[in-house]
């Protein structure tokens, strides 16, 4: 059987679907309480670190 092009439609949705479930996945870690623990060189903690930081300068 021969290999069929997509249609650009199903080009589109097939890679939406996967940067949504892209963006799915790495969302969940964001969540304070999650199970699984960010990893300290991750770029969120960094940020988030540095706000905090400008935060308490600020008080």
């Amino acid at each position: 059987m021969g290999v069929t092009r997509l249609k650009r439609k199903d080009r589109r949705n097939k890679t939406t679907s996967r940067m949504e479930v892209q963006f799915l996945s790495l969302g969940r870690n964001v969540e304070l309480g999650s199970k699984s623990r960010m990893p300290k060189d991750s770029q969120i903690t960094k940020n988030n670190a540095i706000l905090d930081q400008l935060a308490a300068e600020a008080k």
